[in-house]
């Protein structure tokens, strides 16, 4: 059996639903503890981190903009404005809703093609699959984590089937 890379890149929408499930635990709590919610949705791990909010607002430009640069198309652009729970709830939901938009036909066979990305201080060209691999993936992942871990960090009870979600496979 084998694993197409559209089937690999829409395994990101399990974390964000997994992620909005962490959120809606993150709200909960604030309320519960009688903690404005702006204290956990600006808190960081490290002071040279990216506040909670911040967090969230990567992963899913992550997942949109790397699965649109592999599909070949302009991914939908999300001014960076989320200031509560609700918002960025809302805002991974419609990351989910446009995934949902892509078909197979748009990433399978992008194995070998040159997808650039620029960054701060250059450009980086890479396979189809090297950039889902080797940059999406990990950089998606590194931001639903530390999203997970600020709040763990600051109290909310979250568990490991937290992150990983249900199994329902």
């Amino acid at each position: 059996m084998s694993i197409s890379m559209f089937q690999v890149l829409m395994s990101l929408q399990r974390s964000l639903t997994n992620l909005t499930h962490i959120l809606e635990k993150g709200a909960a709590y604030a309320e519960a503890k009688k903690i404005d919610p702006s204290v956990l949705l600006q808190g960081r791990l490290f002071p040279d981190m990216f506040p909670l909010v911040r967090q969230v607002q990567i992963a899913t430009d992550i997942a949109r903009r790397g699965a649109g640069r592999l599909a070949g198309i302009e991914a939908p652009v999300m001014e960076d404005k989320e200031t509560s729970f609700g918002e960025l709830i809302d805002r991974i939901n419609s990351t989910i809703a446009w995934l949902q938009t892509l078909t197979p036909e748009q990433i399978n066979g992008k194995e070998a093609a040159e997808i650039t990305l620029p960054l701060r201080d250059t450009t980086l060209t890479l396979r189809g699959i090297d950039f889902l691999l080797y940059f999406i993936l990990p950089n998606f992942y590194f931001h639903v984590t530390t999203a997970y871990d600020i709040l763990r960090h600051n109290g909310v009870e979250l568990g490991k089937m937290d992150y990983l979600g249900k199994p329902d496979f």
